[in-house]
């Protein structure tokens, strides 16, 4: 199965589907639901995630959902920057804070006011 994000005037997506295989029966179904929905569409991985895919190629580095854009110059689904501090890291397209995660097996959150995991 095959899956399939839309995208506003702004590139960011308003749904995902699933759909056929790409060029199943000779036809370019990115294109033919993009018609029917009357909105840009892209394919999906469901497997793909920070640029890397557990059985084949990565494709658009992650997983489309609903409120991520979508870079054409990257050809990436990027997800909503999660704080202000936080970068993207381009390899992945993922967002990283500006300090690592301790290491050392407890759970933290990101506390956004100290810039620290707490």
């Amino acid at each position: 199965m095959a899956h399939y994000a839309f995208l506003d005037e702004n590139n960011i997506v308003t749904s995902v589907i699933v759909g056929k295989e790409e060029n199943e029966d000779g036809v370019d179904w990115e294109l033919h639901y993009g018609e029917f929905q009357n909105q840009v569409c892209k394919r999906t991985s469901y497997n793909t995630c920070g640029n890397q895919h557990p059985n084949n190629k990565p494709f658009r580095k992650n997983y489309a959902g609903v409120g991520y854009t979508y870079d054409a110059q990257r050809d990436a689904f990027i997800a909503p920057q999660p704080f202000p501090s936080w970068v993207l890291v381009q390899e992945t397209c993922l967002w990283g804070a500006p300090m690592p995660y301790p290491s050392d097996g407890k759970i933290y959150n990101w506390d956004e006011r100290t810039l620290s995991w707490v």
